[in-house]
């Protein structure tokens, strides 16, 4: 089998877009790879990759018994979180001509996955020692992965909101959404710190690092 057959068989390498472009959710004109819906689009799917770094991570350390106990939800949630990330991708990569057909909780992110969010939000901050300045990630790989991640969501968020700026979000809970994971994800960040045992590194020098509870 040649490699040129071997891709026109493959139904993931159809070859379709190597002239640069992409189709949309629900048919529609194909896009530039470079519009600022694909950026957006492609930043969600790093985001979705980062949080599985962190779950892979968590899986590990229960595969060696040296998980933490107050940890053991945390991959259960991330995993609600990547999938909850792929409603998010639907909605940003549809086709405005298509909008109509979105489904919220599905394809278009709903009221009720913010709440969701927001609820979990104020569980971990319960369980969270309160911090008063920046820290340093870098404490484990855990918290390293969850920090890359939100730094990732954040950057999607900023996309967002360009794309909402010009009228290309269908939904008003977008954006929202994503600001509220960012800062859930960063808590869950300073939440594998503490459960590890592991002191934050204050982002100054010559500040007291403050002891993990």
């Amino acid at each position: 089998m040649t490699r040129r057959q071997s891709i026109s068989e493959s139904a993931v390498a159809s070859g379709r877009g190597d002239d640069g472009t992409t189709g949309l959710l629900f048919g529609g004109d194909r896009i530039q790879k470079d519009d600022p819906r694909t950026e957006a689009c492609g930043t969600v799917d790093e985001a979705v990759a980062a949080l599985g770094m962190a779950r892979a991570e968590l899986a590990m350390k229960a595969q060696y018994g040296v998980l933490p106990p107050v940890l053991a939800g945390m991959g259960e949630l991330l995993l609600r979180l990547q999938r909850e990330l792929f409603v998010v991708g639907a909605e940003l990569a549809t086709n405005p001509g298509a909008w109509d057909r979105l489904e919220d909780g599905v394809t278009r992110v709903s009221e009720r996955m913010v709440e969701g969010v927001e609820l979990a939000l104020g569980e971990v901050e319960r369980a969270v020692p309160p911090l008063r300045e920046f820290v340093v990630p870098g404490e484990s790989r855990l918290s390293a992965s969850l920090e890359l991640a939100r730094t990732i969501v954040r950057r999607a968020e900023r996309r967002a909101v360009g794309l909402r700026r010009d009228g290309m979000v269908p939904g008003e809970w977008l954006v929202p959404y994503l600001n509220r994971l960012a800062d859930l994800v960063w808590l869950l960040a300073r939440a594998a710190e503490a459960g590890e045992a592991r002191t934050p590194t204050p982002s100054r020098t010559g500040r007291a690092r403050q002891p993990a509870r």
